[in-house]
């Protein structure tokens, strides 16, 4: 076996050794995996059962061993490739215009917005051709705005309300707001403002919103490319925001009689919580440095004094949970797995990057171990990242923004269900 200095392939040899020991007598090649030529997927292994536990093992041994003597920062990349994936890929819809946030009811309706303006719903696995809502002035879909944000409330089922964050315009300004409304016979009416005047523009708008465990309501605003606004408490931007689902302030914000529940951010877009109610939000850096960050209450996470891993002793800015470095990721929706074979995996979807992110966390999830990358370049852009309460997962891809190179069919919505 040859020496080599490339990460990868020392790892791939380091699989292969662990599979020869656990069955001597059978010797398999791992040809490198190339996402645009298939062909090397699954070249040099036959199609037998012990020969395919042999891989499934080794690899299972190595994902642990690499979580213990890799540091955060190291990129497992290609690896997961050669394993039997555990999730069966199925397209929920296609022939979507830039399918921005989904949220699924407990009788399993998968509501979804459209940057374009339009709050639509797959029921009984069919796509509504009609619209639940279109949104019309002052809202307005420019550059990364448009119709955002969405979350079911926890009574969605007896009360109909929704909440969502749209982009709109008001004297020549623009602005971001979130609204409650009540969805009845699969229509939407009776709009209520809960948060206005969100700095807006053609870029940083954030825009993702989530219902926490503490049943407020969470959300995330971008600096409106006005980066000094991110450290003024003053303003809603560059901020992540916690309201009542009836628009009030909770009396335990950090600020008293203000929304801001953090500050310091760039362009936020992905909330999830773990198990332990652990925070996590993913955010874009300025020149690659994204970042998935652990948000405290009154937490100032430094945009745009400092970015990545950067400090300046004194000032007390929280440091992410791990950051891209020289590459950009562009993360965007982000999922905690709760059960299945990623079961408390931090999964986080990316547009630059054109892949899925797995993070293995330890065990209070505030340590990252170790980092995936999955489906990468197959689907393009990847804007969201859900987990239903069958546990299914849900992708979007984002490759109409203008951003991106359009495939057949796009954009889409996906669903990973587990193998059985």
């Amino acid at each position: 076996m040859y020496e080599s200095e490339n990460p990868l392939d020392k790892a791939e040899n380091i699989a292969i050794l662990i599979g020869q020991t656990l069955y001597t007598n059978t010797i398999i090649r791992i040809l490198p995996y190339n996402a645009k030529d298939k062909r090397h997927k699954n070249a040099g292994i036959k199609e037998d059962k012990k020969k395919q536990a042999m891989i499934d093992r080794s690899f299972t041994i190595l994902s642990h061993a690499n979580a213990r003597y890799r540091n955060k920062d190291f990129i497992r990349s290609g690896i997961h490739a050669y394993q039997n994936f555990s999730y069966q890929i199925e397209t929920v819809a296609d022939n979507l215009y830039i399918p921005w946030a989904v949220d699924i009811s407990r009788d399993g309706r998968l509501y979804f917005t459209e940057r374009s303006g339009n709050l639509r719903i797959i029921e009984n696995g069919i796509l509504n051709p009609e619209p639940v809502y279109t949104f019309g002035p002052p809202f307005v879909s420019l550059g990364e705005g448009g119709l955002m944000g969405l979350a079911l409330n926890r009574e969605f089922l007896s009360n109909g309300f929704l909440y969502l964050m749209y982009t709109y315009e008001e004297n020549g300004t623009i602005y971001n707001r979130v609204v409650r409304m009540n969805i009845e016979d699969n229509t939407a009416s009776q709009e209520e403002i809960l948060l206005d005047r969100i700095p807006g523009g053609r870029i940083h708008n954030g825009g993702r919103i989530k219902i926490g465990p503490d049943g407020y309501l969470y959300i995330t605003a971008g600096d409106a490319g006005i980066r000094e606004l991110a450290q003024d408490l003053n303003s809603l931007a560059g901020k992540i925001l916690r309201i009542g689902t009836d628009g009030s302030i909770p009396p335990d914000n950090p600020f008293p009689g203000s929304p801001v529940y953090s500050l310091g951010h760039r362009n936020p877009q992905g909330l999830a919580w773990n198990r332990r109610n652990v925070l996590y939000a993913s955010e874009h850096g300025e020149t690659a440095h994204d970042e998935i960050n652990i948000i405290q209450p009154g937490g100032n996470y430094g945009w745009p004094v400092v970015t990545g891993n950067e400090d300046i002793p004194g000032y007390g800015f929280l440091s992410p949970l791990i950051q891209s470095g020289d590459e950009t990721w562009a993360p965007a929706g982000i999922a905690f797995v709760t059960g299945g074979p990623w079961m408390d995996t931090l999964l986080v979807s990316t547009l630059r990057g054109s892949e899925l992110l797995a993070i293995t966390l330890n065990e209070e999830g505030r340590e990252a171990l170790n980092l995936e990358r999955l489906l990468q370049g197959e689907y393009g852009r990847l804007r969201e990242a859900y987990q239903a309460a069958d546990g299914f997962l849900y992708l979007t891809t984002s490759n109409l923004d203008g951003r991106g190179q359009p495939n057949p069919g796009d954009d889409k919505i996906l669903r990973l269900a587990p193998r059985l």
